[in-house]
């Protein structure tokens, strides 16, 4: 019984988790188009995108690549970038964390933005399901995108490699990270937070090895935490 009931928990992740193709299909393709433009084989394109799994961060790496940044600093970039990951994996450790060693690296590895949307509303909404539908659950959700993410990735390698070098398509990067903050200015803080990280990043510059992303990259995480700090603070005096 417990194993069908996981069972039905998986499809119902999976059919939630699915609406969310749409987006990583197109975005797995752009990232397989820049990445080929940057220099990068269909092999090593796949592999970029089956190893780190992270859009966001890949898009990153992939920009301090093209500029030539020593690899220490676009891994420490990527990793900056990818922080909230580490924050879905704190804010899911009391749901999933008595699964096995096993599931809870298959988990760490799957854990993105749609997993972790999907799986926290549903576990807050069913407080009483168990670990094994939990994670049926979780595995459901990033099911239809995994697959999608690597093949539109292939796709876009492949595409890429047709694409004439007059196209100059190095301005579509930059356009990319701005149609992927947008969504995220939800409230206050990630406004304040998005101003800071922008004013740092300018006055940066001039810093050598591109590190002007990292340090603009703190200091808006702080400006964004102070901001929620202050704003939680006077709620609870109201």
């Amino acid at each position: 019984m417990a194993d069908a009931t996981s069972k039905s928990y998986f499809w119902k992740g999976f059919r939630d988790g699915t609406p969310f193709i749409f987006v990583a299909i197109p975005f797995g393709t752009l990232f397989g188009v820049f990445a080929t433009e940057a220099g990068l084989g269909i092999v090593q394109v796949v592999a970029f995108s089956a190893t780190v799994f992270a859009g966001a961060a890949q898009f990153t790496a992939l920009q301090l690549l093209q500029e030539n940044a020593p690899t220490a600093i676009v891994l420490a970039s990527a990793l900056a970038v990818n922080l909230r990951v580490a924050m879905y994996s704190a804010s899911l450790t009391p749901f999933l964390g008595a699964a096995p060693m096993w599931q809870r690296a298959c988990a760490a590895y799957l854990t993105v933005d749609q997993s972790y949307a999907c799986s926290i509303v549903q576990f807050e909404k069913e407080p009483k399901m168990t670990v094994p539908q939990r994670m049926a659950y979780f595995i459901g959700s990033v099911t239809p995108i995994t697959p999608c993410w690597i093949l539109a990735t292939y796709l876009g390698a492949v595409l890429g490699t047709r694409i004439p070098e007059s196209w100059a398509l190095d301005f579509a990067l930059p356009i990319t990270f701005l149609a992927m903050l947008g969504p995220m200015m939800r409230t206050l803080p990630h406004v304040i937070a998005a101003l800071v990280a922008l004013v740092v990043s300018l006055l940066a510059v001039s810093v050598p090895f591109n590190l002007g992303l990292l340090i603009a990259g703190t200091a808006g995480m702080i400006a964004g935490a102070q901001a929620e700090v202050i704003l939680v603070r006077r709620k609870a005096h109201a």
